[in-house]
């Protein structure tokens, strides 16, 4: 009878701080306007460091990693278009730092979330640039349409 009272016990235990872990990273992900102006702040000027060849100290890259697990914690709750921009501005900066893993997952988190953006053709581009093939989009009406006219 102890063991199953203490069991429960250590369950709800186990479940209340889960749904306290769950709620607390809900509020922490959230990003407000003001947080994502302050990202792409400094990733413009992360960008404008490399652009001017200057190398990047521990605190930008802690800076550039920041943001990226802000941008991934975010897009677990919710795509959110406003992000679009982030993502390939830091897929840009990973890519000139020479970061080939890195820069494909911010530019394919654009094509699988944001493909009807004006960003989604660049991220194709900067894929293919670096060498990962990216097949075209299929739509289900072009599918239907060409079994139409057989």
């Amino acid at each position: 009878m102890k063991r199953i009272l203490l069991g429960i016990l250590t369950l709800f235990l186990l479940l209340s701080a889960i749904s306290l872990d769950v709620s607390a990273a809900k509020k922490s992900a959230k990003l407000s306007k003001e947080d994502i102006a302050t990202m792409s702040d400094t990733v413009d000027n992360l960008t404008k460091k490399i652009y001017g060849r200057t190398l990047l100290s521990p605190q930008d890259n802690e800076e550039l990693i920041g943001i990226k697990i802000k941008l991934d914690n975010q897009m677990l709750m919710a795509a959110n278009p406003a992000l679009a921009p982030l993502y390939f501005k830091t897929g840009n900066i990973y890519k000139l730092r020479g970061m080939k893993a890195e820069a494909i997952d911010c530019y394919q988190t654009i094509l699988e979330n944001f493909a009807d953006t004006a960003l989604a053709p660049k991220s194709r581009a900067a894929l293919e640039e670096l060498g990962v093939k990216v097949a075209a989009p299929t739509q289900e009406g072009e599918e239907e349409s060409s079994d139409e006219g057989i």
